[in-house]
């Protein structure tokens, strides 16, 4: 049996900035997919640590990097990609992400309209909103995180 390939990549769920008195999560419209909805994400560089790569993605992503890092899942999770997509990203089956939970600063400013967007559209969604817009393969994934999150009390 062949071993898969996964790329280091990391992703943010980033709450409003009226949290915690409104808990509200940040998603994206991807403009390269129908109707494909998630949270920020990307593949972290050659000598880079997590930590930066989330900044950096965040910036190139959604314009913005003015956020309060919260908490961070204690592992990382893989996931594979979807046959329709799986092409693209040869030689990688798929992902192996490190999420953050963030705040947003109530001074950030989103843009998506970045150097290469990503996103066409993005909203602030309640929990039970998120789990029926995501996109089906990130969603065990992001019911793991949410459900982390949510036992430790941070939303």
């Amino acid at each position: 049996m062949q071993d898969k390939k996964y790329r280091l990549n990391v992703a943010a769920v980033i709450l409003s900035s009226s949290y915690p008195f409104d808990c509200r999560v940040f998603i994206a419209k991807r403009n390269d997919m129908d109707d494909v909805w998630q949270f920020p994400q990307g593949g972290i560089d050659e000598n880079e640590n997590p930590k930066s790569a989330i900044l950096r993605e965040l910036e190139e992503e959604i314009g913005t990097k003015d956020v309060e890092f919260i908490a961070t899942y204690p592992k990382w999770l893989n996931y594979d990609f979807p046959s329709k997509i799986a092409h693209k990203m040869y030689p990688y089956d798929g992902q192996s992400q490190k999420y953050f939970l963030l705040r947003l600063r109530p001074s950030a400013k989103i843009n998506l309209r970045t150097k290469h967007p990503e996103f066409s559209s993005y909203k602030f969604v309640n929990l039970q909103e998120l789990f029926k817009i995501i996109t089906h393969f990130k969603r065990p994934l992001y019911v793991k995180v949410i459900k982390y999150f949510q036992e430790k009390g941070y939303i």
